[in-house]
C-alpha cells in the first residue's frame, strides 16, 4: 500500500476531496491510503494558535515551527521510522511528471506540508524537510491545493488505481509529448465529425495518427518539450516529414 500523510490546517476539506472518484476507489480497495492530520492539534496553547509575528518586521504572520515538528515526529513515530517530506512552497523546484513518478517509485509513504500566510519557520524546513515542491510559478494562499495535485498525481500511478498502466502511459507528459486530441459520441457534434480514421477499426492506423497528432500538438503549444523529443524512430521520422509537406515548413527550424 502507498500511504501520504497530509500535514494541514483544513483536513476535513483535503480529505473530502482526495476520498472522491479513482483515489476513492483506490483507498477503497486498499492499494492507496491518504491521511490528513490538522496541525492545531499539536499547539501548546489553549487558543490553538499556530502561528506569530515574523522576526523582523512585516506584514502577516509566519507558521510557528513548533506545532509543524510535533506534528511531523507523531507521524514519523507512529511509522517508526523518518518518511520523506516535502512543502509545498512557490520557492520549491516546478512539480512535473517526471517527480511524480519518482516519487512514486522512490518510496513508499510521503508527508506533504501545506503551508499558510507568509510562509512557515524556516527552521522546520532545515530540520524536517527533505524537499520543496512548486506547482508554477505564483503564489497561492496556501498548501492544499498543491498538495491535492502532487497526492493525485503519484497516487494514480500507483499499480491497481488505474485499471491499466495504458490509462496513464498514453497521456500528455508520459513520454515527453502532449496527448493527441480525444473524441466520443455522437460522431456529429455541432457540425463538427469525429475524424474517419478513429472511426475506421484499423488500430494501427488509428495508433499512428495518434501519435502524430501527438507531435504536432507538442510542436505547436509546448515547442520546449518538442525540441527535447527523440524522434530518431523510422516511424516517427515518416510522421514528421508527412507533416512538414502538410504545413510547407521544417518542425525543427520553426521551433529554432
Amino acid at each position: 500500500m502507498y500511504r501520504i500523510d497530509i500535514m494541514t490546517l483544513f483536513p476535513d476539506v483535503v480529505g473530502d476531496m482526495l476520498c472522491e472518484s479513482v483515489l476513492g476507489r483506490g483507498q477503497e480497495r486498499g492499494y492507496i491510503r491518504i491521511e490528513c492530520h490538522q496541525i492545531r492539534d499539536y499547539t501548546k496553547n489553549k487558543q490553538k494558535q499556530v502561528d506569530d509575528y515574523p522576526y523582523g518586521g512585516g506584514r502577516g504572520a509566519v507558521m510557528q515551527a513548533d506545532p509543524l515538528y510535533h506534528c511531523w515526529k507523531h507521524i514519523c513515530d507512529e511509522a517508526g521510522e523518518r518518511i520523506h517530506t516535502i512543502y509545498l512552497s512557490p520557492a520549491g523546484k516546478t512539480f512535473c511528471q517526471a517527480d511524480a513518478r519518482r516519487l512514486k517509485d522512490s518510496y513508499n509513504r510521503l508527508i506533504l506540508v501545506c503551508g499558510h500566510y507568509e510562509g512557515i519557520d524556516e527552521r522546520f524546513i532545515e530540520e524536517c524537510v527533505d524537499e520543496e515542491i512548486s506547482l508554477g510559478d505564483f503564489v497561492m494562499t496556501g498548501g492544499e491545493i498543491p498538495a491535492m495535485a502532487v497526492a493525485d498525481a503519484v497516487c494514480r500511478l500507483v499499480p491497481g488505481v488505474l485499471s491499466d498502466p495504458s490509462c496513464y502511459e498514453n497521456e500528455s507528459h508520459w513520454s515527453g509529448t502532449l496527448e493527441a486530441p480525444q473524441y466520443s459520441r455522437p460522431e456529429i457534434w455541432h457540425d463538427r465529425a469525429v475524424p474517419s480514421i478513429l472511426l475506421s477499426g484499423n488500430h494501427a492506423k488509428v495508433d499512428q495518427w495518434r501519435r502524430k497528432q501527438s507531435i504536432l500538438r507538442t510542436w505547436e503549444r509546448r515547442p520546449d518539450l518538442f525540441e527535447q523529443l527523440d524522434l530518431s524512430s523510422k516511424e516517427d521520422r515518416k510522421l514528421v516529414a508527412e507533416l512538414e509537406e502538410e504545413l510547407g515548413h521544417s518542425l525543427l527550424d520553426t521551433v529554432r
